[in-house]
């Protein structure tokens, strides 16, 4: 949002890991609680007397995931972290509003509650499933994005018409380095060692090929059996020429994913995963001199809205407020 030219005053997170990349590199306030917790008046102090006031928020996407559709929504408490967003947009008076999520959340009870009480609130209401990768974010991610205003109409960008950013254009300049290693210059260019049949593995596979392409004693037991045969998206090699697969959480896991890198035999490195969710090069996730979290590191990288999407979406509320300047 920052990129995209809006003032960003508050950020709010349970996780006490997202304070100090939202604050070093937003240069704003942060509040560590659950959004089930956070008042109507703390986001008002924030807003202060600012004629727009956007709240944008993101529920947890795991419950609402294609990995998740077995359970049922009471068994998942975050499931009502998107009721409780809705009250917020209420109690703080927002005038426009934005949300992201995976493209299944459109078809949940909670979904649809939320868009009904924005419109009974006064917003009118848009909300479509995006290809991220149309709107420069390295990576076959889709997505869900949300936007209301009580000001009118609002609607997101159209895409740009330019040739999709691949793997190579992105990451094909980073140093070289091994499984195991880091790069001097930057912690975060930091690959996780792999297991000796690991690294056999990843040096029998091709880019864009499975584990169906390894030989017989490298092929994983899981794999033999009838449920894994039909799971050969792990194990694999990004291709050069195409954009990512969609960055998870653990990303930089060989066998999480098809996420070992292109012709380097590891998986792909911390800040590899980050400039493929779009991140700035120098973006900061932790303080200096400061351990390197890789699961950490991974959560935050993984469970972030790509910035170039969320930058779309900023200079789409840009474009929507030029038109009431006399709003209040």
């Amino acid at each position: 949002m920052a990129r995209a030219g809006i003032d960003v005053r508050l950020g709010v997170d349970l996780d006490p890991d997202c304070e100090y990349p939202y604050t070093a590199n937003n240069e704003a306030a942060f509040l560590p609680k659950s959004v089930s917790e956070v008042t109507g008046g703390e986001i008002c102090a924030a807003f202060g007397n600012a004629r727009f006031r956007l709240l944008a928020g993101c529920a947890p996407c795991q419950p609402f995931s294609t990995y998740s559709q077995a359970r049922k929504p009471s068994e998942d408490s975050r499931w009502n972290l998107l009721a409780e967003f809705g009250r917020l947009v209420v109690e703080a008076d927002a005038n426009i509003v934005t949300m992201e999520n995976v493209p299944q959340v459109e078809r949940e009870t909670v979904f649809q509650d939320f868009v009904r009480s924005l419109e009974d609130n006064g917003f009118t209401v848009s909300h479509q499933v995006v290809e991220c990768v149309r709107y420069g974010v390295p990576q076959a991610r889709r997505r869900m994005v949300l936007l209301a205003s009580k000001l009118g109409p609002i609607e997101l960008l159209d895409a740009e018409e330019t040739a999709s950013a691949t793997v190579r254009d992105v990451i094909g300049h980073l140093p070289r380095i091994e499984a195991g290693e880091s790069w001097p210059g930057d912690p975060l260019h930091s690959a996780a060692d792999l297991a000796p049949i690991n690294l056999k593995r990843i040096r029998a596979s091709r880019p864009g090929g499975t584990w169906r392409d390894w030989p017989a004693d490298l092929v994983a037991k899981c794999h033999d059996k009838d449920t894994g045969k039909t799971y050969p998206g792990v194990y694999g090699r990004m291709p050069w020429d195409e954009p990512a697969p969609t960055i998870t959480t653990q990303y930089y896991g060989f066998g999480s994913g098809r996420f070992g890198h292109p012709v380097q035999d590891r998986a792909i490195s911390l800040r590899e995963g980050a400039i493929l969710q779009s991140f700035p090069p120098e973006y900061r996730f932790v303080k200096p001199g400061e351990p390197i979290a890789r699961k950490t590191i991974g959560r935050l990288i993984g469970n972030a809205v790509p910035v170039k999407l969320g930058e779309a979406i900023g200079r789409s509320v840009l474009r929507h407020v030029q038109g009431h300047p006399a709003q209040t």
